[in-house]
């Protein structure tokens, strides 16, 4: 068996206590839910695990701890319910998946007169983003400024307004989220931007399936956006249009539950999309203007969960708690838009996805998922597009750790405002943005990755990377050049874990170097960046 991966226990990892039945006793049992205690972690344990410095003392009198009413709000269960471990755990798992906390666990802490007691331990994040970021993929720089909270008075709500400025924009944006509105699980979104090229107004109330056990869903979603939309190749902008893009879709959706470790669920639905395209403002008249499309469409989903998830520590993310499923996840989706609902042809929407995760021996684990959509018209496939990814990961150590990646997308009569695109911005690190285009692509990467001990200023966990990356843009794109072949590049680079805030998960600074580039490439490349994975 592997030894922990942190060197030290931290309170995420406390075992439950002797003398507690397990899980599958306790719910034989019929044990019911006792005292629910709330253990929330200060920012800085100062003079714990933390070094006492008037840092950390300022940082935690100046944040507002999330109210456990904001903790309560997210439990499937509650004081007086039957156990039920799954709930427990997926409890513990939607915890982890905010963005105000930095971890979280729940287990049981005593078993008396047949109720188990549960604490719910929880540390904060710093949640208020006043400040610039910068970031530079393929060549090319972004960078913006943003006041942001995204757990405004402990209560989980979000609300900021930031400038951005990168390769397609300059964007002034102003934003607010409620993920749980009225202690509920509606989730009320709203967006405005005010952008170098146009707006962007969106809006969306909706209820998820929130757990396996959620037994409906509902939603509205608006958004209508104008803007510059351009194509690429070999990491020049070749052509430019106006883009006027509306969409709505009104939702609701049923399901059982979970039953014998599945998850089935219904939706039906009806989704307005427009595209109109134009000339954009001084600028010469598009090579390639794509067509306008009206899309109106009723449409039915069924989708199918099966409840296998697990946790790790050091393989996306470092020194973090990490969920990811290992059971089947399905969902299929048919519309048909007409005339008569007001589209602008006859056609037959559909999606696809499925995915699924191994666990070959205790060293190794390997996800794999593909998705597919696009329309019917006429008997031909339009706009269609299929796409297939496999991670596999190889622990080596708690602290070292081998990864491999294959993703491909292969398009099939694509609208004209669509590209597959491979480049500096999308995996292929050691060559500019948007540098090949075609009908089709594929990505492979390996990485070494290395986590280490070091906490610089204990704001940050390190950690660093050996990588090689290889792709191939197959098929012509209507505008671009003949693919130039495969290309390969290799690197190194560090993370940096910033998980004392919300602003980010992995800060990645790489240094690619190209194998195969001509000499309109520079023999270096310098990607910083901020991702969700290592």
């Amino acid at each position: 068996m592997l030894p922990s991966v942190n060197s030290r226990s931290t309170p995420f990892e406390t075992p439950r206590p002797p003398g507690i039945p397990d899980d599958a006793t306790l719910e034989a049992n019929g044990a019911h839910i006792g005292e629910l205690r709330f253990n929330a972690l200060r920012l800085f344990d100062v003079g714990g695990r933390d070094q006492d410095s008037a840092l950390f003392r300022l940082a935690n009198r100046l944040h507002v701890r999330t109210r456990d009413q904001t903790i309560v709000d997210q439990l499937l269960f509650g004081e007086g319910d039957l156990y039920d471990a799954s709930a427990v755990a997926e409890s513990a798992r939607i915890l982890r998946s905010t963005r105000y906390l930095r971890d979280a666990s729940i287990r049981p802490t005593a078993y008396h007169d047949g109720r188990v007691d549960l604490e719910v331990t929880t540390q904060d994040v710093w949640t208020f983003n006043p400040g610039l970021s910068f970031g530079r993929r393929g060549g090319k720089s972004s960078a913006g400024f943003e006041l942001e909270e995204l757990n405004f008075l402990g209560m989980g709500t979000q609300l900021g307004l930031g400038y951005e400025s990168d390769p397609d924009r300059q964007s002034t944006a102003l934003f607010y989220r409620d993920p749980q509105l009225g202690s509920s699980w509606w989730n009320l979104s709203t967006k405005y931007s005010d952008n170098s090229d146009g707006r962007l107004a969106e809006f969306a109330l909706l209820r998820p399936f929130y757990s396996l056990g959620a037994r409906w869903a509902a939603g509205l979603e608006l958004s209508d956006d104008r803007r510059v939309d351009s194509r690429y190749d070999l990491g020049e902008r070749i052509d430019r249009y106006q883009t006027r893009a509306r969409f709505a879709s009104a939702h609701w959706g049923f399901s059982k539950g979970l039953v014998d470790g599945w998850t089935r669920r219904y939706s039906f639905g009806l989704t307005y999309d427009l595209h109109e395209f134009d000339a954009a403002p001084d600028a010469a008249p598009a090579a390639l203007l794509p067509a306008s499309r009206k899309l109106v469409y009723p449409w039915v989903a069924a989708e199918w969960v099966q409840d296998r998830f697990s946790t790790t520590r050091n393989r996306d993310q470092i020194d973090k708690t990490e969920d990811y499923a290992l059971g089947w996840r399905l969902r299929a989706q048919l519309g048909h838009a007409s005339a008569a609902a007001g589209a602008d042809r006859d056609a037959v929407m559909f999606a696809a996805s499925v995915s699924r995760g191994f666990e070959p021996s205790a060293r190794q684990s390997l996800l794999m998922a593909a998705e597919t959509s696009g329309r019917l018209e006429g008997g031909e496939i339009a706009n269609g597009s299929m796409t297939a990814e496999l991670r596999y990961y190889f622990r080596q150590s708690p602290r070292r750790l081998f990864f491999v990646g294959l993703s491909a997308t292969a398009g099939s009569n694509l609208d004209a405002d669509r590209q597959l695109l491979l480049g500096g911005d999308n995996g292929l690190r050691g060559y500019p943005l948007r540098y090949q285009a075609g009908s089709k692509t594929w990505l492979f990467t390996a990485e070494q990755r290395m986590f280490s001990n070091w906490f610089p200023f204990q704001l940050f966990k390190v950690g660093g990377a050996v990588f090689f990356d290889m792709g191939h843009a197959l098929g012509r794109d209507p505008l671009g050049a003949e693919p130039r072949g495969l290309l390969r590049d290799v690197g190194f680079g560090l993370r940096f874990g910033n998980n004392r805030s919300a602003l980010g998960n992995v800060l990645h600074v790489d240094f690619a170097f190209p194998l195969d580039r001509d000499a309109s490439i520079r023999s270096m490349q310098v990607v910083v960046e901020t991702k969700r994975r290592f």
